[in-house]
């Protein structure tokens, strides 16, 4: 299945409603995730700019939804993906990536939280069966992303954003962090990596497949448990 720069999930048309499985409280909109993966801890702080996407993760991470799930795509200098349930002890060479919990969550595209590394943010079905850009309920990924120059930005701003200008404070951490600024606001970005950065390089950097799984990669990389962990004071 050929892939693109958008970022693919299956999901369930017309369906919007988030399921209940796992109640959300109050005291959990406090906590970190912490993601223990088979190359390292990642530790996510989530966003309470974009609650509808917060508390569904939330809820995904207390039912254990994320564990023993694989990160299935993964491209360096753009992002590392997981989410799909169906990557689950998949076997080697099976094609992944759409898989979902049969609902999508509406857009919350917010000026403030741009693509910069380290930014986690929700996959989706691209804009031709998916005008309103609603977000998978579970596939996301994490932005590994490239340091661009003025001119790479200029370029990204034109033929990649129909124009729009990126804020003069965004353009300035491309510059110097990295990220993926052709996702910006098209993609709704719910937290980012405060803590395990050099996983997220290391992931990135794996070997993966040229075949008919393109971009698997080539040795499993496992989301061994995904957990909620009170939140360490500064």
């Amino acid at each position: 299945m050929k892939k693109f720069f958008i970022i693919t999930a299956s999901l369930v048309f017309g369906v919007t409603t988030i399921a209940q499985d796992s109640i959300v409280r109050k005291k959990d909109r406090k906590k970190d995730i912490l993601l223990q993966t088979s190359y390292g801890e990642i530790l996510l702080r989530l966003s309470d700019s974009t609650p509808l996407h917060r508390d569904n993760f939330l809820k995904q991470v207390k039912k254990g939804y994320y564990d023993s799930l694989l990160f299935h795509r993964v491209i360096q200098s753009f992002m590392i993906q997981s989410g799909d349930p169906k990557s689950k002890n998949a076997p080697p060479g099976q094609p992944l990536g759409s898989g979902g919990p049969g609902y999508t969550i509406p857009a919350e595209l917010r000026v403030s939280l741009f693509h910069k590394k380290g930014v986690i943010a929700a996959a989706r079905m691209g804009d031709n069966v998916n005008p309103q850009k609603a977000s998978s309920g579970s596939q996301f990924y994490i932005v590994h992303g490239k340091v661009f120059t003025d001119a790479g930005l200029d370029s990204v701003e034109t033929y990649r954003l129909a124009g729009k200008k990126l804020p003069v404070e965004h353009r300035a951490v491309y510059k110097t962090i990295g990220g993926a600024p052709h996702l910006d606001q098209n993609y709704t970005v719910f937290g980012e990596v405060i803590n395990g950065l050099d996983v997220v390089d290391k992931i990135a950097a794996t070997q993966t497949s040229k075949g008919q799984d393109r971009d698997r990669p080539v040795s499993d990389i496992i989301i061994i448990k995904a957990k909620l962990v009170k939140r360490k004071k500064k």
